[in-house]
């Protein structure tokens, strides 16, 4: 098992120091889910959400989500992001919408949290902007689906 990078030998939680590593090209892709009602589903693909265009606010909110990441977490550095996109996708079928957020950078570290704050944040304001049709929408599966750059390279979830 790897260690921890984010405590010291005395096991005090700190901040990484990347300075003597490399700029590169970082990017993280994450998705996840909101599970919902067909009725709620409906609302959001016919634009009938009283609160207006949920997915197009969900997507600012995403975006803006992966920019403040180092506000929410404690030990996240602060970056300069190159890129995010955020996609939606609604499935009929399982009553769901799939958020999924690509993010870029050329740094030091990587942007896999940038990229799950994006996707969280994404699925929330899709809750906050639904609440009113539906209070049991239920958010699952978020998980990092690829990150390239760095010293440890490319990968991806299987």
């Amino acid at each position: 098992m790897t260690e921890l990078t984010h405590f010291d030998p005395q096991g005090q939680a700190h901040m990484v120091d990347v300075s003597a590593k490399a700029a590169t090209v970082r990017v993280a892709v994450a998705q996840g889910r909101i599970v919902m009602l067909p009725s709620t589903l409906a609302l959001i693909a016919q634009g009938r959400a009283g609160k207006g265009d949920v997915l197009g606010v969900a997507r600012i909110a995403a975006i803006q989500g992966a920019k403040r990441t180092a506000d929410l977490i404690p030990l996240c550095h602060p970056l300069a992001l190159s890129k995010v996109a955020v996609e939606f996708e609604l499935d009929e079928a399982a009553s769901a919408v799939t958020c999924r957020a690509t993010v870029q950078t050329v740094g030091p570290t990587g942007v896999e949290m940038e990229a799950l704050t994006a996707v969280q944040v994404g699925l929330l304001t899709i809750y906050d902007m639904c609440k009113a049709a539906e209070k049991g929408m239920v958010i699952t599966d978020v998980r990092l689906l690829e990150k390239q750059g760095g010293k440890s390279g490319h990968w991806q979830a299987a």
